[in-house]
């Protein structure tokens, strides 16, 4: 057996329908389009949405919405999360990396410390971002919230 004693299963493969080889063959004439209209033309092609002549459904549907290209998305992380990482961890630095390690944040968020829960320890937090609140949260228990 080589290469060139290899075919196809029987009846595997058909012979293509030519089209518009005269009447002998079957499909002459209108060459199986039906008469006349802009479909039995060359180079028709339909709109792509086009329904019949019925309103579109991406024109019944209406617009809404606005997406602010510039917006800077923060992942969040409240004061109750930095007390359990400096209660469990027994850190006095909580950072970035710290974070990622922990699960809390990917490497490329942006983070944002917010106010929700109680700080007992003294710790330094550094982020992209802060809130009054949480400022006032690290800064009361003699800690520092620097911003990266």
């Amino acid at each position: 057996m080589d290469l060139s004693s290899l075919k196809p299963a029987e009846g595997s493969v058909k012979s293509r329908k030519r089209i518009g080889r005269g009447q002998g063959s079957g499909r002459g004439g209108t060459s199986t389009r039906g008469h006349k209209g802009a479909k039995s033309r060359s180079g028709y092609s339909q709109k792509i949405g086009f329904e019949g002549g019925q309103m579109p459904l991406y024109r019944r549907v209406p617009k809404y919405g606005f997406r602010n290209i510039n917006r800077v998305e923060y992942r969040s992380i409240n004061i109750d999360i930095i007390q359990h990482l400096a209660a469990t961890r027994n850190v006095e630095v909580v950072d970035m990396d710290l974070l990622i390690e922990n699960g809390y944040v990917s490497k490329n968020d942006k983070v944002k410390i917010l106010g929700r829960g109680e700080l007992t320890a003294k710790v330094e937090v550094r982020a992209n971002a802060f809130s009054a609140s949480a400022i006032k949260a690290i800064e009361s228990k003699g800690g520092q919230a620097i911003k990266i």
